[in-house]
């Protein structure tokens, strides 16, 4: 125990370190929300992979496939290739769009500019849906760190809340975007180092691959088989998390936040190969958690990465291997900290109560938000029965549906206006908000709420464009102006 403290301290340490390093690299709103638009390819890879993960990849995802078996493989399949057509579709055109649209450093001010709309209501119903769904996904990185503390130090549930929140806290408010970004580095290296160290030892252990396969099967033959224990539906419903990538603010921040579009390739071979390296890691761990422990002897199969770090490894490796949990809670939650935090600061207070605020003032009061928007995030999360991957789930659907199709449109479509972008959003967070009443119903509303969220967005926009004005010959050269600079 001795030794498990004195390395988590010595991480936060590090941590907390970067966080002051980046403090004196902060001097504007612009780099506390977006680093100056300085990310090299490397650091924005690894930023994009550790906080799009978060600790679902090292709890959740092996939590599942342990109680479920491979029938959960869909979920990783369906994130590779939504990843992969984010980076190859998206984030060129976004990064050279968002600066020739005014410069924007949030994708509520994107939006705006991108249409012209001169109000700022787009810019507040956008940046509401950003600071309702990330408040519930902040959440569930709190209640990742609650299960580690309280598992690994013996400490209740409650108590291990506040350290993480405590911890993540500082730091954001610290360093802003560039705190984050060089962490995420940092976290994401020690992630992929955990989700291979640790299934390789569980494999070693037990002998063979072929032996542990042969143990997994004798606990029930479903285990290893796709496609049984779920349906068309499910199967549907778990790919369909690939749409998500589209609409995540914290992920596309990270190609707004590139130093020019020729970084992009190199981001996207590195995000791609750490991120298709640790889901298969994830998934091994789940699976050969079943060969090692029967499926019902871990009160919370959630904690299985915890508990095969404690077991199999020395105080020292396996403090090393926690850390890595702590690293994907604090990825993600200090990304959605801040993206929450921008949305009402730069796309509420700077815009409609203190247009004319300093530099200085801005960034006092974006630190006070995070503090208050982490505070919620802590209240929400205070039941230890919360389950991680519903509470990501939720957040994930409603933030993919009401700006994944807007995001691509916008991107593609010169002809969507307006009123297009106002019906998606709405249609797609009414959608993700409503869907899970139907539930009871069976059949198709069984689906996850992301899919027919994400349709039924993409048919308002096109409606709503279609029948409506066309945008104007401005929009129109703005547009063929980022084409030129692609």
């Amino acid at each position: 125990m001795t030794v498990l403290v004195i390395v988590f301290v010595l991480y936060i340490g590090i941590i907390l370190g970067l966080g002051i390093c980046s403090y004196f690299y902060t001097k504007n709103l612009h780099d506390y929300m977006l680093g100056g638009r300085s990310l090299s390819g490397p650091i924005a890879a690894l930023g994009a992979g550790a906080s799009d993960m978060s600790s679902w990849l090292l709890l959740a995802l092996p939590g599942a496939v342990m109680l479920n078996g491979l029938n959960q493989i869909w979920l990783p399949l369906g994130l590779s290739l939504g990843a992969y057509l984010n980076w190859q579709f998206v984030a060129k055109r976004l990064r050279v769009y968002t600066e020739v649209a005014n410069d924007s450093i949030t994708i509520p001010s994107y939006f705006e500019n991108r249409f012209m709309e001169k109000s700022g209501m787009l810019r507040l119903l956008s940046a509401l849906v950003i600071l309702i769904f990330f408040t519930f996904y902040t959440a569930s990185a709190f209640v990742a760190g609650g299960l580690l503390f309280g598992s690994t130090f013996k400490i209740d549930y409650t108590t291990g809340l506040y350290i993480t929140a405590l911890i993540i806290l500082v730091y954001t408010c610290v360093g802003g975007f560039l705190a984050i970004s060089w962490i995420d580095f940092f976290q994401g290296a020690l992630m992929f180092i955990a989700l291979i160290i640790v299934p390789v030892t569980v494999w070693v252990h037990i002998g063979s691959l072929s032996e542990a396969l042969h143990t997994v099967s004798q606990q029930s033959p479903v285990y290893l088989n796709a496609f049984k224990g779920t349906s068309i539906i499910g199967v549907l419903s778990l790919f369909a998390w690939g749409l998500g990538y589209f609409g995540q603010p914290h992920i596309l921040v990270r190609f707004m936040a590139t130093k020019s579009a020729k970084t992009i390739p190199q981001a996207q071979f590195i995000c791609m190969t750490w991120m298709c390296v640790a889901l298969i890691g994830a998934v091994f761990t789940g699976l050969f958690g079943i060969a090692y422990y029967a499926p019902h002897t871990l009160k919370n199969p959630e904690t299985v990465f915890i508990v095969l770090a404690e077991t199999l490894f020395n105080p020292w490796v396996a403090g090393v291997l926690l850390a890595a949990v702590l690293s994907a809670t604090m990825s993600t939650a200090s990304a959605q900290l801040l993206a929450s935090s921008s949305a009402v600061v730069e796309d509420f207070y700077h815009k409609f109560i203190r247009p004319n605020a300093k530099a200085n003032e801005m960034l006092i009061i974006s630190r006070i938000i995070v503090t208050v928007i982490a505070i919620i995030a802590v209240l929400l999360a205070l039941d230890p029965k919360s389950s991680i991957l519903n509470l990501v789930g939720y957040a994930w659907a409603g933030l993919g549906a009401s700006f994944g199709p807007i995001i691509v449109l916008s991107l593609f479509w010169r002809r969507m206006n307006l009123t297009g972008a106002f019906c998606g959003i709405v249609v797609g967070a009414l959608t993700v908000i409503i869907w899970p009443y139907l539930k009871s119903l069976g059949g198709i509303f069984e689906l996850y709420e992301l899919l027919p969220g994400f349709i039924f967005a993409c048919i308002a926009i096109y409606v709503g464009s279609v029948l409506s004005k066309a945008p104007s010959d401005a929009i129109y050269q703005r547009h063929q102006q980022m084409l030129d600079h692609l």
